[in-house]
């Protein structure tokens, strides 16, 4: 029975997935964010959300009784374990709702989609995708970018790229590989030509 293609797309922290990821679906590719599932995961009244409060307290609510990622993210990305009890909560949700919208395409209409999932590897996933692109670029832009993007001091944004695997060993398991350190013109053009050796 035919199915849709899966691809992976991941990279590290602040390589710009967002972008290349906008630009696959704006040429007519599906696409789905895990960071949006991974919200939806600990919406305001979830069981994910309740298991989060369970595990790291009720004073990681912010003022409307949802979640304060940044007071979580604090916690987690200080610490390997209560990162690791985290995505125990939130990656069998992810992975669910992941492969129930790649079963809901239809093949006939499209021949891969793409899911933009940033802990491909480290969760294990690289068997549930048939072919990984990776989103990268030099390690000095992407700490520049992380810095300015989250508002981060050089240390917490250091820590939050060390918690990741390394890019080059992510750019090693690739099937594709998409720099982003130049223009964004340069990286439109890379996304182009993986359309087109993909829709071969």
């Amino acid at each position: 029975m035919a199915r849709v293609k899966r691809l992976g797309l991941t990279g590290g922290i602040a390589t710009g997935k967002s972008h290349v990821r906008a630009r696959f679906a704006e040429l007519g590719v599906p696409t789905i964010d895990a960071d949006t599932l991974a919200r939806d995961a600990v919406a305001p009244g979830s069981a994910g959300l309740d298991a989060v409060l369970r595990r790291f307290g009720t004073n990681i609510r912010d003022a409307s009784g949802g979640l304060d990622r940044k007071k979580l993210a604090a916690i987690v990305f200080a610490d390997r374990e209560a990162r690791h009890d985290l995505e125990q909560i939130i990656h069998p949700f992810v992975r669910r709702m992941t492969d129930q919208w790649f079963a809901s395409l239809d093949p006939a209409q499209h021949g891969f989609a793409i899911a933009d999932i940033p802990l491909l590897f480290e969760a294990g996933r690289r068997s549930d995708f048939d072919q990984v692109i990776v989103v990268a670029c030099d390690a000095n832009t992407q700490l520049q970018r992380l810095m300015a993007r989250d508002g981060l001091s050089e240390e917490d944004a250091r820590a939050r790229i060390v918690a990741q695997w390394p890019l080059d060993e992510k750019i090693a398991n690739a099937d594709y590989v998409i720099r982003t350190d130049g223009t964004f013109d340069d990286t439109h053009r890379q996304v182009d030509t993986v359309i087109r050796q993909l829709r071969r």
